[in-house]
């Protein structure tokens, strides 16, 4: 959820910081592509918008696909690590994935609901899975040795044993025969991951009900980690990326139909407007400023605050993958965000950080004297690795480097899902139950026969999954922990929590009326939760 996209508008009287943009700005920080603008109304829970689609290029991607060889291979920065550095708009464009190519909707694979990354024969795919490797890592990898250990040429016929983890459970519940399935890749029971990932190669799709296509993408990690071939795809790919503007539609389109991104935005310039109202000079460090999006509704409230707007500096960190889909380097955030700024006459700098977090020092951020400081960390701490990945533990090392700056706010959007430290199988699980509610809450919005839903899915939310179940040790870059554990590492660095403006809540709330009743809002323990249905997904916070 991963970058910038054109959000529908959201006038809100009396809350001028929280506005979503005006159309006459937004010429001043989006790219200039072909887009839409749906009309987003969910009062009844169920209804669906009507969407006029400007963009659609047949390219969809699950490793069956590149298996067959039939279309283009590429790879590309996870967009919206739901994340893209999780977001859409400030953090999408993160990391690279696995297991990334091609795939139309209309093709059919042994059956009308197939998008698995598994073919009709074990000899099959272990020959595609060779040319799939030559294509991708080149003709003298060793990726096909280690699969051929637990790729056998001949799969013995279903024992007593596999036929019974069948039967207990009900005919077609493609989620369990799931957990089947990773529980026999955790277990190493080779033959049995086997067979049941024939089974589901039947059940699901990239162009089914929620399940079949978040079971297409589960399955092609369980195939990956299966073959230990997750890292080693990981690492090596070289494959071609689509073009930035396409990303960027993508994320757009997955940014207008779910609120969870401007939920988050809202909750953390609420939070940086609230403790900035009496300052003259503000600085705001943003950690993965991706397309700068984020901060159009807040420069816009400084310009009506009463008194007159303070200046405003802005240090943008990121790093190479955000300026691939951003279409540049860090440049074009500050021009567009210049301009703006100079269009509602609020003074302004942009100071340009061109790195990852974990590079970053203190040196790097541009500290005057005078300014009251900021700093912004939404959807991005959950790619630092901490002490379970490196010694260097960079989680905490950069909450401890921003309390020695003595900010006046540091506000926090992270996904709520526990999936850091926790072994493949219950991380498998964590996983499941998170994004079956993810891919629910987009159905409800995108028709199923809507073909840019599949490479929404497919650029915006697949990868992560993938890397999630696939990965380890550093190349598993998709690390979320719940909020719980943030408070730990906050407080640990000397932290303690900043109440959000009640007004946050209840301007997120009348947001929210424009999406399904099956979306829903918490305030528990000084945090914001949004959620789908009974689950929680995002969570925002505020510390000082």
């Amino acid at each position: 959820m991963q970058a910038s996209r054109r959000p529908r508008r959201v006038g809100i009287p009396n809350t001028p910081f929280l506005n979503q943009p005006l159309q006459k700005v937004e010429s001043y920080l989006l790219p200039q592509f072909r887009t839409f603008e749906p009309q987003l109304s969910f009062n009844n829970g169920s209804s669906r918008p009507s969407y006029p689609v400007q963009i659609t290029h047949d390219r969809y991607c699950t490793l069956e696909s590149s298996l067959s060889g039939n279309h283009n291979i590429y790879n590309s920065p996870s967009a919206a690590s739901f994340s893209p550095t999780g977001s859409p708009m400030s953090e999408p464009e993160s990391q690279f994935h696995p297991t990334d190519s091609v795939h139309s909707p209309e093709t059919n694979y042994g059956s009308p609901l197939s998008g698995s990354c598994i073919t009709d024969d074990f000899n099959d795919f272990r020959h595609k899975l060779r040319e799939l490797e030559t294509a991708m890592l080149g003709p003298d990898s060793d990726l096909f040795r280690t699969c051929d250990k637990v790729l056998p040429c001949r799969v013995a016929s279903p024992e007593n044993g596999w036929r019974q983890t069948i039967e207990v459970i009900p005919r077609g519940d493609l989620k369990q025969i799931l957990v089947a399935c990773a529980k026999a890749v955790s277990d190493n029971d080779t033959l049995t991951s086997q067979w049941l990932m024939s089974e589901l190669r039947q059940m699901v799709s990239v162009s089914g009900e929620p399940i079949q296509r978040l079971g297409a993408y589960m399955l092609e990690g369980l195939v990956a980690k299966l073959a230990a071939s997750g890292s080693s795809i990981y690492k090596s790919l070289r494959c071609r990326e689509p073009a930035s503007f396409e990303l960027l539609s993508y994320m757009h389109i997955l940014y207008e139909v779910c609120p969870y991104f401007k939920f988050g935005y809202m909750s953390a310039n609420g939070a940086i407007a609230e403790s900035m109202k009496e300052e003259n000079r503000v600085h705001i460090i943003d950690f993965q400023i991706a397309q700068g999006s984020q901060w159009v509704t807040l420069i816009q409230a400084f310009a009506a605050r009463p008194g007159g707007p303070p200046h405003i500096r802005i240090t943008g960190i990121d790093d190479s993958t955000s300026a691939y889909a951003r279409g540049g380097g860090l440049s074009i955030v500050g021009q567009r965000l210049s301009r703006l700024a100079e269009s509602f006459k609020v003074p302004f700098e942009f100071h340009a950080a061109a790195m990852s977090g974990c590079e970053v020092q203190p040196e790097n951020l541009g500290i005057h004297p005078g300014e009251a400081l900021a700093v912004n960390f939404a959807f991005v701490l959950h790619h630092m690795p901490d002490e379970s990945v490196s010694t260097d533990n960079h989680r905490d090392r950069l909450l401890r480097l921003v309390k020695s700056l003595n900010p006046k706010v540091v506000t926090l959007v992270e996904q709520e899902s526990n999936t850091n430290t926790a072994a493949f199988f219950p991380r498998f699980l964590e996983t499941l139950d998170y994004y079956t509610a993810m891919f629910e809450s987009i159905d409800v919005t995108l028709p199923r026969e809507y073909k840019e839903r599949i490479n929404v899915e497919q650029h915006c939310l697949a990868r992560d999954i993938v890397n999630i179940i696939a990965c380890e040790g550093p190349d598993r870059v998709e690390r979320h922990e719940v909020l719980g554990k943030w408070k730990s590492r906050f407080r640990m660095a000397g932290f303690s929590p900043y109440p959000l403006c009640s007004l946050v809540n209840a301007t997120i709330k009348t947001l929210l009326v424009n999406y399904s009743l099956k979306y829903r809002l918490e305030e528990r323990d000084g945090a914001l939760y949004l959620g789908w249905m009974n689950r929680d997904l995002v969570a925002a916070c505020a510390w000082k």
